[in-house]
């Protein structure tokens, strides 16, 4: 795992944190070959998040969200989004290439660990398919499973770090 990686996965909310470790050491484990995984993106401010949504709509580029500020799992760090890291050094979003000759492609072998733990892939989205994004769907808390929705996330209440209390 990258110091890359590492430092994104402190900023994810601590209720995630050591499960997205584990599923990150899971896929590295399972990539045998020349890819190992990045987390590009985890936790995102509502400011970061409202810039990301004016592209494509006040500010030049393709539309690259859905989301405003507080509407994105990103928002309350229960959302990352990964590439490959080809050989330590080059960036892949390939999802068809199979780096380890498994007959897998890495990316599905990745997709698959994040399902295991929970996790949901937006690639697997009807509308606005997000190939790099994966995001928790439940957390327990206590004896209680809650879902995750930003909707529901929005309205909790948040400790001194601003993560929402479960």
């Amino acid at each position: 795992m990258d110091k890359i990686t590492l430092q994104r996965i402190q900023a994810l909310h601590p209720k995630v944190r050591d499960e997205v470790i584990q599923i990150i050491k899971d896929c590295d484990d399972a990539l045998t070959g020349k890819a190992k995984i990045r987390i590009t993106q985890g936790l995102r401010t509502f400011d970061e998040q409202n810039q990301l949504y004016q592209i494509g709509r006040t500010k030049p580029g393709k539309k690259i969200t859905k989301a405003k500020g507080g509407q994105s799992i990103h928002n309350y760090g229960l959302a990352i989004d990964i590439c490959l890291i080809i050989d330590g050094k080059t960036a892949s979003w390939d999802t068809a290439k199979d780096w380890d000759n498994d007959q897998i492609a890495d990316w599905y072998e990745c997709v698959k660990i994040f399902a295991k733990y929970g996790w949901e892939w937006g690639g697997n989205w009807k509308t606005f398919k997000d190939l790099p994004h994966f995001e928790k769907k439940m957390i327990s808390h206590k004896s209680l499973v809650l879902k995750v929705s930003w909707k529901n996330l929005i309205r909790l209440p948040k400790d001194k770090n601003g993560y929402v209390i479960f």
